[in-house]
């Protein structure tokens, strides 16, 4: 567990604490202040409160520090918040790819309103800090010949796409988060996440990671709808909540910062095989079954290589390679 000394007795806001990282992040300052009896409080806006509060049972003691606040991002409003704030970390957003193509003015709103109004919150609240989660899908689509991708080089994204609701949307949010640090002075930053699994994945979870890993449990053949030419940037779940921790305590405001282990980095058709013969031991193969993306809501092939130079210089180090992440996936979803 990262140094998290700053945030005693601090109050923290965090949205998507129901979903897979910002869940992960809940529970590793909750788990702080257990061994540290940190003074830490957590705000958490949440869509549905049931939902939340059985994941965040009011009765257990370690919980009883949460204030859960039902309302979507689309419409909070600082006056609903009657407490400080001290740090943000947000999360939220919808991340499943058939949502985007069916829904793609929902996710565009989420993305955008949603974290303008964080921002606003941010604003009137003073915070000390705040970390949006980006993806590096705002990079779009990167050519092969680029070789180590900074933060600062951007790819294209097609408007005329549906699909491209996420990507646009995380580059607008971006932007508003940006201009907020410009105008306002709100002290906020960017972290551009690779895919991150390992601890923590949700069973029902769609990503291939996932698929994959389920494949293995099952004793079943991978299967790829797509070539899988499109190059897969990684990083382990504890290791990217340290990323996060690291930008929201040491990096630059307005600034973005990619959290990924470059030794990860592969093509998807290569970590397929990676799985079938090591993590399977060689008992499942790789099975082809070309689909219609257009249907299924794939990104397009990138050729995409993020660079972690950045976060690295604030003194972050990734710990764990994608063997361990796929066996530490495939053990969580084992015990759930």
């Amino acid at each position: 567990m990262k140094n998290m000394s700053i945030f005693t007795d601090s109050t923290i806001l965090i949205t998507g604490a129901t979903g897979f990282i910002g869940g992960l992040i809940a529970e590793e300052l909750l788990e702080f202040n257990s061994l540290y009896n940190a003074g830490i409080k957590l705000i958490l806006p949440v869509r549905n409160i049931e939902k939340a509060s059985k994941k965040y049972p009011a009765e257990n003691d370690k919980y009883r520090e949460i204030t859960l606040l039902e309302t979507s991002l689309e419409d909070i409003r600082a006056e609903e918040v009657d407490m400080p704030i001290d740090y943000i970390i947000h999360c939220a957003s919808i991340t499943t790819s058939s949502v985007m193509v069916s829904n793609p003015v929902e996710v565009a709103d989420g993305i955008v309103v949603g974290t303008k109004n964080i921002l606003e919150l941010a604003r009137i609240k003073k915070i000390k800090s705040m970390v949006y989660l980006s993806s590096m899908e705002a990079y779009g689509v990167i050519g092969s010949d680029c070789g180590l991708v900074t933060e600062n080089m951007l790819g294209d994204v097609d408007i005329f796409s549906a699909r491209s609701c996420y990507p646009l949307g995380k580059r607008m949010a971006e932007h508003y988060c940006y201009i907020y640090y410009k105008q306002y002075g709100v002290p906020v930053k960017i972290a551009r996440l690779a895919q991150v699994f390992g601890y923590g994945v949700d069973k029902n979870d769609t990503r291939v990671f996932a698929q994959f890993a389920r494949a293995v449990i099952n004793n079943e053949d991978i299967v790829l709808h797509t070539k899988g030419q499109s190059i897969g940037n990684y990083c382990e779940s504890k290791d990217a909540i340290n990323g996060i921790f690291t930008i929201l305590e040491r990096g630059q405001n307005g600034e973005a910062y990619n959290v990924v282990n470059e030794e990860n980095t592969m093509r998807i058709c290569d970590m397929a095989k990676l799985v079938a013969e090591k993590i399977a031991g060689g008992k499942i193969r790789v099975i082809y079954d070309i689909k219609d993306n257009s249907k299924l809501g794939y990104a397009k092939d990138t050729f995409l290589r993020m660079s972690s130079e950045k976060l690295r210089k604030l003194g972050w180090k990734p710990t764990k390679n994608l063997e361990d992440m796929y066996n530490d996936l495939i053990d969580y979803l084992k015990n759930q």
